[in-house]
């Protein structure tokens, strides 16, 4: 290596912050790990990231909101799709022309890998076991490929949808060689662009950053509401108001029934001229483990079920439903200029979330080993904390056997898990076959392809009159002619 690392440039500002300890091995390490160590300590901004864990601090001495000052949604920042198919036909319309005419972005948060799932490779990777062996992110593609046909049978034209996916440090080189080893999954690599989100450091209960190793320092994604300053910092939002998009439409991968980009969400906050929406489902009871968007403080946010008392949960209204019902499902849209306007002016104004974790570190010989109770926090930033910035907040709420069916947990769990994921979109699958005008009999799963139909439409001049054996794949055919369908397991 060239000139031995100086440490007299980091040692002040460590020794002034407290945080002398991340160099207590300093002299056990050679001159490799030294300069990596360096590094990574010369990226840290101490007063910053310290400010924001005494941020934190007060947040866990007072963590739950208080519910004198949390009220319902108003009634004219909601909408459903269950009200009227006329407004749904409008909506639809109109998001496909959006679509058509070019301004229109996706969002993907891609940030986490597949853990829980019991795998190491990013979650969009994950198959489900589904008859076409797709996963995530194949089925993802494959549906903004079907959304710009849809466009272009409507209006005559499509201009093609960006893809913006955001990555962290742990599934960004994993998620783009897939995606180059699978050809873009038909996409244009031009229209597809990574970027990535902050890893921050983690700090222990009493305010000292943890060391993973004697050379290292453990670092955690800063959680998907590090989507706004990612957005400015890699010049995403400039890319996005050059090509000219509108409307960005922002989800998380593991929803296997995302509608993307959904032209009737789009359609309804064109309409209502929302610079915010969120898509909501009606709570399946009132103690159900979901965030809920309602008023707090005289602002449009997410607050967390544990921080709404059983009492409040089971309120209801004139109506008989429950008024705190509008479960969050991570499903958004932004208008460019609202994204703008919080990059500019509320990037540093979002709060941190924190979650308490047993994070890896080392003892006090320098060995590697895992608590075994939790020994410090990560902080993060949740995507929907801009609500209250907005001018027009929107909340549509949307069928959940429709839309939202999370993988959140690994095989044999029962619950937001890859068996029930699977079984969702073949109910799914299963409806729109018979809404179409098929029949089916037999048992096993059914799977409409992403690239034949991805709400329903364009299936009744294919199954219509016809009757279906399960297990059923519908799939183009090799040519990819309009009039080509077959089944094929």
């Amino acid at each position: 290596m060239g000139d031995k690392v100086d440490l007299s440039t980091i040692k002040p500002s460590l020794i002034s912050n407290g945080q002398e300890h991340l160099i207590k091995w300093w002299n056990d390490l050679d001159e490799e790990h030294k300069d990596k160590l360096h590094k990574d300590i010369s990226l840290i901004d101490f007063e910053q990231h310290l400010s924001n864990f005494r941020k934190c601090a007060v947040q866990l001495n007072n963590k739950s909101a208080k519910e004198d000052d949390l009220l319902p949604l108003p009634s004219d920042s909601c909408k459903s799709v269950f009200n009227s198919p006329i407004d749904n036909e409008r909506w639809t319309k109109l998001g496909l022309k959006e679509i058509s005419d070019g301004r229109v972005a996706l969002l993907l948060l891609a940030g986490g890998q597949g853990t829980r799932l019991g795998v190491s490779y990013p979650k969009g990777m994950y198959n489900v076991g589904l008859l076409s062996g797709k996963c995530l992110y194949q089925l993802q593609a494959e549906r903004i490929r079907r959304q710009e046909d849809w466009a272009k049978e409507v209006y005559g034209s499509s201009k093609p949808i960006q893809w913006y996916i955001m990555t962290s440090d742990h599934t960004r080189g994993a998620t783009l060689n897939y995606f180059k080893e699978n050809n873009w999954f038909g996409l244009c690599e031009q229209n597809v662009t990574f970027f990535e989100q902050e890893m921050i450091p983690c700090i222990s209960n009493e305010g000292k950053i943890i060391l993973s190793s004697k050379h290292s320092i453990s670092r955690a994604p800063g959680g998907n509401g590090d989507l706004y300053r990612a957005l400015g910092q890699s010049k995403i939002i400039d890319d996005m108001l050059k090509k000219n998009i509108r409307s960005v439409h922002v989800y998380c991968v593991d929803n296997i029934l995302v509608k993307i980009p959904d032209p009737l969400f789009i359609g309804c906050c064109l309409e209502r001229e929302s610079d915010c929406g969120a898509k909501v489902v009606s709570k399946a009871h009132p103690t159900e483990a979901v965030g809920v968007i309602c008023i707090c403080n005289g602002k449009v946010k997410v607050v967390e079920y544990s921080e709404i008392s059983t009492e409040t949960a089971h309120l209801t209204g004139d109506n008989g439903k429950l008024l705190f019902s509008q479960g969050n499902i991570c499903n958004h849209y932004f208008t460019t200029s609202f994204l703008r306007k919080v990059i500019e002016n509320h990037a540093d104004d979002l709060a941190f979330h924190i979650a308490k974790k047993k994070i890896p570190t080392v003892d006090d010989e320098g060995k590697a080993f895992v608590p075994d109770k939790p020994n410090g926090i990560k902080m993060e930033r949740f995507v929907f904390d801009v609500f209250e910035f907005a001018d027009r907040f929107l909340a549509l709420e949307v069928n959940r056997s429709e839309e939202f069916s999370p993988l959140k947990n690994g095989p044999g769990t029962g619950k937001c898990c890859p068996e029930t994921c699977r079984e969702d979109l073949s109910s799914l699958h299963q409806k729109w076959v018979k809404a179409a005008g098929g029949s089916l009999s037999g048992e096993g799963l059914c799977e409409v392809s992403p690239l034949v139909s991805s709400a329903g439409e364009n299936l009744s001049r294919i199954v219509d009159g016809k009757s279906f054996t399960l297990p059923l794949y519908l799939d183009l055919t090799e040519t990819g002619k309009t009039n080509g369908f077959h089944s094929k397991l």
